[in-house]
């Protein structure tokens, strides 16, 4: 069977319900599809956001984007994924990330969904710069974040 696997990094928006049913016309095998979407928040640590700005690395991003995907098709009999990441300026409201996971079965399709997200946040090379009240600040790793990718680790 063939798996599709497709990451893009992006400044442009996307179209979550055309990439999710063309996502599902491509890989008509699978019993379970899951969608996450990362939205920019109104909200960060009680300020309201304007606008957020995500730098990366191309050509680094997209490896270690690779990398994540390759271990999630590792640890679960995915038979499809998209990551679709975005960068550049951004307001609240403006969809961030979608990862699509697609599987015989629901469960891995939702604990590979999971493990997508837990990683992104934490291993995928974004920094995200938020505009407050005419101040900039660069968002720190989170600990909650951290802790949530661990319950990936393997012993």
């Amino acid at each position: 069977m063939l798996k599709i696997i497709m990451i893009r990094v992006q400044d442009i928006a996307f179209d979550a319900a055309a990439e999710l049913k063309a996502f599902q016309a491509a890989n008509r095998s699978s019993g379970a599809t899951v969608m996450f979407i990362g939205t920019v928040r109104e909200m960060s640590e009680g300020a309201r956001i304007e606008r957020m700005t995500l730098e990366h690395y191309p050509g680094m991003t997209e490896k270690a984007l690779a990398g994540i995907e390759a271990e999630a098709l590792a640890r679960w009999p995915l038979e499809a994924s998209l990551v679709i990441h975005r960068y550049g300026p951004l307001e609240p409201g403006d969809d961030i990330v979608l990862v699509l996971t697609a599987s015989s079965h629901r469960q891995a399709a939702f604990e590979a969904c999971a493990f997508l997200m837990d990683w992104l946040k934490t291993k995928a090379p974004f920094w995200k710069l938020e505009e407050t009240g005419g101040e900039t600040r660069w968002v720190d790793a989170k600990d909650k974040d951290d802790q949530a990718a661990r319950r990936w680790d393997r012993p």
